[in-house]
């Protein structure tokens, strides 16, 4: 299991790393492509996490359930790429890491967490480092 809210370097991940796909499933009326198969997939490839400035996450907590990521997800964070509005970033905010997303408000830019149900203060992203902008999220459907 990887860590809590700590950075996970995955280009460390065995080259090869193959897994096989059983057949396509339909999430709503029948395909006429469900015929259609490939016989490999490279999570690798896919999450593109075979570059050097892709990070995995583990989120821990429900501030940004309204954004779709929930307790335990993981993240696909990249690094290189430059944070913008509305943007899903992983910052180091008083000496850890939240997920949050990037948003301005009368010419300010402020970190904000997506939980209406919890009171969560907006953080000013003034003097907060963000270290990356999240890519892409994974889910085990069951918990």
């Amino acid at each position: 299991m990887l860590p809590l809210m700590q950075p996970v370097p995955v280009a460390e991940v065995p080259r090869g790393t193959v897994l096989r796909i059983v057949g396509a499933a339909g999430a709503g009326f029948p395909s006429p492509a469900q015929d259609w198969e490939d016989d490999a997939i490279s999570l690798i490839e896919l999450l593109r996490l075979d570059r050097a400035a892709s990070f995995v996450f583990r989120i821990s907590g429900n501030s940004m359930i309204e954004a779709g990521i929930y307790d335990n997800d993981v993240v696909v964070v990249d690094r290189d790429t430059r944070p913008a509005e509305g943007h899903i970033v992983i910052a180091i905010v008083d000496g850890g890491f939240v997920c949050r997303q990037l948003v301005r408000r009368r010419g300010a830019a402020f970190l904000e967490a997506r939980n209406s149900q919890q009171c969560y203060e907006a953080t000013s992203a003034d003097g907060v480092e963000i270290w990356g902008v999240v890519r892409t999220g994974v889910r085990d459907y069951r918990r």
